[in-house]
């Protein structure tokens, strides 16, 4: 069974870093392109940034542009997300998503990890 386990959120103060992980299980994690989501308080889930399996390519959400990166390791099943200068407007529940060939498509999300910036 397929399986995305993030971690590393928390309270920031503006201008702070965090480093998000997500721990992937039960596919072959370095086939797959990958992917962080982010959903604040009555707004609607929106794409962060994604990379592909092999890392040449990433791609960002133009608010984090700069600020944020997207990594991941394949020989630990595990992408990351450092985020810098982060802002107030960053402040969201971030989640970890695959989308995974198994006979059919299937779409893996996280349980989701909290971001809280604020002084």
């Amino acid at each position: 069974q397929s399986q995305l386990v993030e971690s590393g959120g928390g309270l920031v103060q503006p201008g702070g870093s965090l480093r998000l992980s997500c721990a992937a299980s039960g596919f072959t994690f370095s086939t797959y392109a990958m992917s962080w989501y982010r959903q604040a308080p009555g707004k609607e889930r929106e794409l962060v940034a994604s990379i592909t399996s092999t890392s040449s390519s990433t791609n960002y959400a133009d608010s984090v542009k700069g600020r944020f990166t997207i990594s991941r390791d394949n020989a630990k099943n595990t992408v990351y997300l450092q985020m810098n200068s982060l802002k107030p407007e960053d402040t969201a529940v971030y989640y970890c998503y695959a989308l995974v060939y198994s006979k059919a498509w299937f779409q893996y999300w996280g349980q989701g990890t909290q971001v809280t910036v604020s002084s």
